[in-house]
């Protein structure tokens, strides 16, 4: 990579969150480490984000597999430590989970096991088992930042949301407790909880037209929340003034939660 500057690694890089932080990022001069997982008929939208990322002259890599995989993050992992490079910052914007009831409805069907266990997996374990691997191989020292996407389902209940918002709950747990352990390696760890955001996840759960619509009524500013919004904040998170920062459920949402 040749870049002695810090990499950004946004898992779930390709779309919504995750390919707004690596516009934002680029733009601000980091290099970008990717995953997603897409299938052959989103990957024009993947070329286009790696092309114009990079036309922004920073190193990009972004690689199509299972973010929740051990192998997935053997592989990224090693390829930065065999580059040299460090991580400065990692953004967990994973949102791969399944939206079925807990209880089946009439004629409906009810979340199964392994269903639940995949959300839990993807959506929150896979924060802690990253975090662990990139301490562990020293490719995130002082000064790294950890920033986790969450959502208002971490703490209300939405139909069909039983699975993500257990995942999101766990996620926010997770961040609290990687928070205590990394202070004192100087790493801080926070939650990022947007405001409702026209994204492909959004749009999955039933309703979501729905809960746009009271979200922009409801917002002071009277549109939702963009993704280009939270990855503007992000890149300002990142600076090292934010070093005290830690532990906490940070809301960008133009004020959407404060108004009735």
């Amino acid at each position: 990579m040749g870049d002695a500057r810090p990499l950004v690694l946004v898992l779930g890089c390709s779309s919504g969150f995750g390919a707004a932080t690596c516009r934002a990022f680029a733009r601000a001069g980091y290099g970008i480490e990717g995953v997603h997982l897409d299938r052959r008929s989103s990957m024009p939208a993947v070329h286009a984000l790696r092309e114009e990322l990079e036309s922004l002259g920073v190193p990009v890599a972004l690689h199509n597999l299972n973010a929740a995989a051990e192998d997935t993050r053997a592989a990224v992992l090693d390829r930065i430590a065999a580059a040299g490079a460090t991580v400065g910052v990692l953004v967990h914007s994973l949102a791969f989970g399944t939206l079925r009831p807990f209880v089946p409805t009439e004629g409906g069907r009810a979340v199964a096991k392994r269903q639940l266990d995949m959300t839990l997996d993807v959506m929150a374990h896979s924060l802690v088992y990253w975090t662990q691997d990139l301490v562990s191989r020293d490719l995130m020292g002082p000064g790294g930042r950890i920033y986790a996407m969450t959502s208002s389902g971490s703490q209300r209940v939405f139909p069909h949301y039983g699975p993500v918002s257990a995942a999101k709950a766990a996620l926010e747990s997770h961040v609290r407790q990687l928070a205590l352990e990394l202070a004192p390696r100087q790493i801080t760890v926070n939650a990022v909880l947007a405001g409702v955001t026209d994204t492909p996840a959004l749009r999955k759960i039933p309703g979501s037209d729905t809960i746009a619509a009271l979200a922009q009524q409801k917002n002071p500013s009277g549109r939702l929340t963009l993704p280009e919004d939270v990855a503007a904040c992000l890149v300002d998170l990142a600076r090292p003034g934010t070093y005290w920062l830690t532990g906490n459920v940070l809301r960008v949402d133009g004020g959407e939660e404060v108004c009735a």
